[in-house]
């Protein structure tokens, strides 16, 4: 897959227990064009540690890990640099740390058996703006997320979340343009997990328009799809 490069070089941190997964991730990103690795860390607590030291543009973090858990760390960092994009993997589909990690201001959740071009694409999208959400369990948590549903047990991240499990996001937040009123509307109606038809109907215009509202709105908040629309709207306190 030709993957155009990115420009300027983006520095990389990687934060993953496992050495054979840390080794592999580190050689594998290296080849990629336009990137750096300039640190690896096994667990949470060196993570923050390098974090701070190296400011990297992007880290890759790991969940479960000794010391300190990914969760936690991506909130220490974020806190202190919340300019720094973070790009959460695992390979537990659990929908209560997806909004954990989302809490502590990650940009992206990524499954482990993820293709390496592909995660040069998100890493791509990140460092760009967007906030990326694995397909493989987008769809499990957008049945809790129009609920409120908050995560089983309180950990550091969740006792910053705020209302609903949701955190505000942290510094500049990138849109291509400003919503419009009737946009605004339509993105409640996604996060309410009505379908074109359905918006179509309740906002009195046609099949059509309802389309045409949903792909400027994709658009306009830099994501894929309406499933990620949804998780930014709620994440960023746009409805």
């Amino acid at each position: 897959m030709n993957t155009p490069p990115l420009t300027p070089t983006a520095q990389i941190l990687i934060v993953e227990d496992h050495e054979l997964a840390r080794f592999g991730l580190s050689m594998a990103l290296a080849e990629k064009d336009g990137l750096e690795i300039v640190g690896e860390a096994e667990n949470g607590q060196q993570g923050v540690e390098l974090a701070l030291a190296k400011k990297p543009d992007l880290i890759l973090m790991d969940i479960g890990m000794p010391v300190m858990d990914g969760i936690t760390a991506t909130l220490k960092i974020k806190e202190a640099l919340p300019d720094i994009k973070v790009l959460m993997l695992t390979s537990i589909q659990n929908h209560e740390e997806v909004l954990a990690s989302m809490a502590a201001g990650a940009d992206a959740y990524c499954m482990k058996d993820i293709k390496m071009d592909r995660l040069y694409q998100v890493i791509q999208m990140v460092l760009d703006g967007a906030i990326w959400l694995d397909p493989a369990i987008a769809r499990t948590v957008m049945q809790t997320l129009p609920a409120g549903a908050g995560m089983a047990s309180e950990s550091p991240a969740e006792a910053t979340a705020g209302e609903g499990g949701i955190k505000k996001p942290h510094g500049r937040v990138r849109y291509n343009a400003e919503l419009t009123e009737r946009e605004l509307e339509v993105l409640k109606c996604i996060v309410d997990g009505k379908s074109n038809k359905e918006i179509a109907l309740i906002l009195q215009v046609s099949a059509h328009t309802a389309k045409a509202h949903v792909a400027s709105i994709i658009q306009k908040l830099s994501v894929d799809d309406r499933t990620q629309v949804a998780v930014k709207a709620l994440r960023e306190g746009l409805v």
